[in-house]
């Protein structure tokens, strides 16, 4: 099997034609859905198959698209002409440009890199031209609707109990126009994660657009006081110059860039620095890719990279081999701390458990591709439908 990797392990840029459709070529795109997550397989002609996954949330409308969108454009074409097909997809879709397509995506390219993996006996990550290994995680809250007092009890349990040294909160209301989840809770929350979690501990927040400049910037400051190390996303993510503005204010690092999925859009955040940290979604973005291309960009630009991975569905274990592969790491895995009863959708998705936390770190393992198998219990529930050969 040849795969097109340089020399140097790396992965080439989007487009690389140099060995398209050699080795075995696609014959099927299968997905299993329900409308919160979706699972999506490809076979070879030889019957060799690769697990993915299309980005959560409405997940049965993407996989709708992956069979209209994607697939037309993947069938019969090589697993190694993978960086061709997801650089033409969207110049072959113009348009329709948009994150559902770019959702779709990547289903087609993180199952391709399972095969790829599974083909050539290594984890992605070695793929990719980095490692297996441990990753530092932070513990990631995603609640708003807890007080500051449960908030750090439940944080100071999680880490007697698995080691975490590193944690994020949230602060303001989801894209709040400047307002409070309830009147006090930013100013309450960032002094009492302080006290609860001590001085050594590395305390991040989240303010998912909440805020404009100015008081995003009031904001930074009370951080700051309690050193705080990672601010994310405190203004509407898609007014690039109020982030911008917001960084140059602030001594903290501004981290950004979950939402984004076009290509330009990325290439203008890092020309103007809006931002310190990037955070590519992998799922939103449109896969493995797409993504390196992004931890490159910021890489030459001196930049590190802390993608987003938000929920315990294959985002996170994505998320790990790419940070294990990445010449920018940032200093941390992103590591949801909500369990089945605040996302019951993430319910008995494996047959085994990939994400154990271990004295605060989590681990790529030396299996093949993603390592993990779906169950077959929750593939026999899915919604299933099937592009290409029968």
């Amino acid at each position: 099997m040849s795969i097109p990797y340089s020399a140097s392990g790396a992965v080439p840029v989007a487009g690389d034609r140099g060995r398209d459709d050699t080795g075995p070529r696609i014959a099927r795109i299968e997905t299993f859905c329900t409308p919160l997550v979706g699972f999506v397989r490809v076979s070879a002609e030889d019957g060799t198959t690769g697990w993915g996954q299309v980005s959560t949330y409405n997940s049965d409308l993407t996989c709708e698209i992956l069979h209209r969108q994607v697939a037309p454009w993947a069938l019969g074409r090589g697993m190694d002409a993978l960086e061709d097909v997801i650089a033409q997809i969207p110049l072959r879709e113009h348009k329709y440009p948009g994150t559902y397509l770019r959702r779709a995506m990547a289903g087609l390219d993180t199952a391709v890199w399972d095969w790829r993996g599974k083909a050539a006996g290594q984890p992605v990550a070695t793929l990719l031209g980095g490692s297996p290994g441990p990753i530092r995680a932070y513990a990631s809250s995603m609640r708003r609707d807890i007080t500051p007092e449960d908030e750090a009890a439940r944080l100071f349990a999680l880490r007697d109990a698995h080691g975490f040294d590193a944690f994020k909160v949230r602060v303001g209301a989801e894209c709040g126009e400047g307002r409070d989840e309830w009147p006090g809770r930013t100013e309450a929350i960032i002094p009492a994660i302080r006290a609860a979690m001590g001085p050594d501990a590395a305390l991040l927040v989240d303010g998912n657009s909440a805020f404009g400049p100015a008081r995003a910037i009031e904001v930074g400051r009370m951080l700051e006081g309690e050193g705080y190390e990672h601010f994310e996303e405190p203004c509407p993510y898609w007014e690039l110059e109020q982030t911008a503005e917001v960084t140059r204010a602030l001594t903290m690092d501004v981290a950004g860039g979950e939402q984004d999925w076009d290509l330009q859009v990325w290439k203008r955040m890092i020309a103007m620095r809006a931002v310190d940290i990037i955070q590519p979604d992998i799922l939103y973005l449109g896969g493995m890719v797409r993504s390196m291309e992004v931890a490159r960009m910021g890489h030459a630009a001196g930049l590190p990279c802390t993608p987003h991975a938000a929920n315990l569905s294959l985002v996170t274990l994505f998320t790990m081999h790419l940070l294990r592969a990445v010449p920018n790491p940032g200093r941390y895995l992103e590591f949801s701390i909500e369990g089945d009863d605040y996302y019951p959708w993430q319910r008995d998705l494996f047959v085994s458990d990939p994400y154990t936390i271990t004295d605060g770190q989590a681990v790529v393992t030396e299996a093949p591709g993603w390592g993990v198998e779906i169950s077959p219990e929750w593939l026999a529930k899915s919604a299933w439908k099937c592009s290409g050969a029968d």
